[in-house]
């Protein structure tokens, strides 16, 4: 597959201890995985298979880090507090050697041809009230209520935090009528960063 040169300028662009760091988890993916298609989610490099994500990678200012997709599946035992598969990469000795690395792409790739789901962390959250001035503001406009009630709790649930969340009553009703139009187009709260 042909290589993404926005990655190539986001190695380009990070700390000098990083970019062998990103090169050569980049090298290992390909190696492992032909096949993988190269992009930027959430503002990283990210690898996908077969139209699903597989992998991404991220530099900081002191770490990287490198994480899969089904990351609870694939036990590395070498796990940290920081996010990615190995917690804080500061050196390519962080990471294990290209074959293992290799084998965990291979692995991997494996629960994506199954249809495995990634198994998420925790319990779900509770489903927050609906803020008063919110309920109003949707029993008064049926289409955003019907998209509001058709939305999935985590995206209602961000909706519900941001209005709850506004200390003065002007802020608060500003966020009501931007939420209403919003949900009105059916866009959740964080639709501007849904494509990046």
């Amino acid at each position: 597959m042909p290589r993404d040169t926005r990655i190539d300028d986001y190695i380009a662009s990070r700390a000098e201890f990083a970019q062998p760091i990103l090169i050569w988890l980049r090298e290992r993916v390909h190696a492992a995985c032909p096949e993988a298609e190269e992009t930027i989610k959430w503002s990283i490099p990210a690898f996908v298979y077969k139209g699903k994500p597989l992998a991404n990678m991220a530099a900081f200012k002191a770490h990287a880090t490198f994480g899969f997709w089904h990351r609870q599946e694939l036990k590395t035992g070498l796990e940290g507090s920081a996010m990615g598969q190995y917690g804080r990469v500061e050196a390519l000795d962080d990471l294990p050697d290209a074959a293992t690395l290799e084998r965990q792409v291979k692995e991997a790739m494996a629960l994506t041809d199954s249809g495995a789901k990634p198994k998420r962390a925790g319990a779900p959250k509770p489903q927050l009230p609906v803020p008063p001035e919110l309920a109003q503001a949707l029993a008064g406009d049926d289409a955003a209520a019907a998209h509001f009630d058709a939305f999935p709790p985590s995206c209602r649930r961000e909706y519900c935090e941001w209005i709850g969340e506004a200390k003065r009553p002007e802020t608060k009703a500003r966020r009501v009528a931007e939420a209403l139009r919003w949900i009105r187009e059916g866009k959740r709260r964080n639709w501007k960063y849904e494509n990046c």
